[in-house]
């Protein structure tokens, strides 16, 4: 099925210029490994980065600056770690190459935890403390609890199906919600619908139990 839900071009410009924080990268780099569409997209937004850097004059550098470059380089080994790599070509597994790296292999690998109502969760750790990453895993037929956005919010679906009032997605989709959208996504029939999700706030959740146990789950 073509992809027709796609991130825009903001976070293609900010990735191809590498000022994307890690989990949005990680979401960025792994629609990229699913989407022809986008990566033809990024090259292109590369190519018109690399033509506008030659048209910016020479300066002089101080030669102390080639010595600081190295101190750095060298240096603290806890500093956020590079952007995932986009050069990824599509393979049979189900999810992703960047993801993959980041939850230690392909679905079969993967130790859910229990949300409630059936949903499953695995958070995955990054460093930028700019975003939270997980996969989400929600039953067939069912859905999530209603809820609004304290941020913005990309959930890159990899199995199954989900939809809202403002569509379906499917294998490779992304939808974008921010503070404007509340919504009650809902998996589509016959398969559990997988998702990549990462959030810049908490949900705002409109029933009282998903309030009380949202603390500790961390949404």
């Amino acid at each position: 099925m073509t992809i027709q839900h796609h991130i825009n071009d903001d976070l293609l410009v900010a990735y191809a210029a590498g000022s994307l924080s890690e989990s949005w990268s990680l979401l960025v780099a792994s629609h990229l490994a699913l989407c022809p569409t986008c990566r033809k997209a990024l090259e292109a937004a590369e190519t018109m980065g690399a033509q506008l850097l030659e048209t910016i004059a020479p300066v002089s550098v101080a030669p102390s600056s080639f010595d600081a470059l190295l101190a750095r380089l060298d240096g603290d080994p806890s500093e956020p770690a590079l952007p995932p790599s986009h050069e990824t070509i599509p393979t049979p597994s189900v999810l992703p190459s960047p993801l993959r790296d980041y939850v230690g292999g392909d679905l079969h690998a993967l130790k859910w935890r229990r949300l409630g109502k059936g949903v499953f969760h695995i958070p995955i750790k990054t460093r930028d403390g700019e975003g939270k990453a997980r996969l989400l895993k929600v039953p067939a037929g069912k859905p999530v609890p209603a809820h609004s956005h304290g941020g913005e919010e990309l959930t890159l679906v990899l199995t199954g199906s989900f939809s809202t009032y403002r569509g379906a997605f499917h294998r490779g989709d992304v939808e974008t919600a921010d503070e404007t959208v509340e919504h009650m996504p809902v998996a589509g029939p016959g398969e559990d619908c997988i998702c990549l999700a990462v959030t810049d706030a908490p949900l705002r959740f409109k029933s009282l139990a998903a309030r009380i146990v949202q603390p500790l789950i961390g949404i």
